[in-house]
């Protein structure tokens, strides 16, 4: 197999703020992603939890098989598209495997917005 050459200077100052600039943006969406996690957030999660009801990421990892991968996505749906914050979409979508085959798994989060649909929502849902 050829091996590829590079003209890339790892000690040029161009290299190394691109390499800040990107490490400064992988860390913002770490934290951002971290946000969409909580869903509706604490208040509402204690609320749905009372209640006697799994927290939707919860039912999906009780749903997959041990130890399995979740590849999520569209995380970041509906961020900053309204005027109010709406994680996700409000739907958690991604593909897991469940008695070992692999499978499309969607889930609503009633913790945003009580379940509530946006356009989003169902475009999101409709796109898994």
């Amino acid at each position: 197999m050829t091996i590829l050459q590079t003209r890339i200077n790892a000690r040029s100052p161009e290299f190394a703020l691109n390499r800040t600039t990107l490490l400064k943006q992988v860390e913002e969406l770490r934290m951002l992603l971290s946000i969409v996690r909580q869903g509706g957030g604490p208040k509402a999660q204690e609320r749905h939890t009372s209640r006697g009801k799994l927290l939707p990421r919860e039912r999906i990892n009780r749903l997959l098989d041990s130890g399995s991968p979740f590849l999520e996505i569209g995380q970041l749906a509906a961020h900053k598209v309204y005027g109010e914050e709406v994680p996700a979409a409000g739907v958690i979508a991604g593909i897991g495997r469940v008695e070992g085959v692999e499978c499309m798994i969607i889930a609503n989060d009633a913790t945003v917005k009580g379940g509530s649909y946006y356009p989003l929502t169902v475009k999101k849902h409709l796109r898994a």
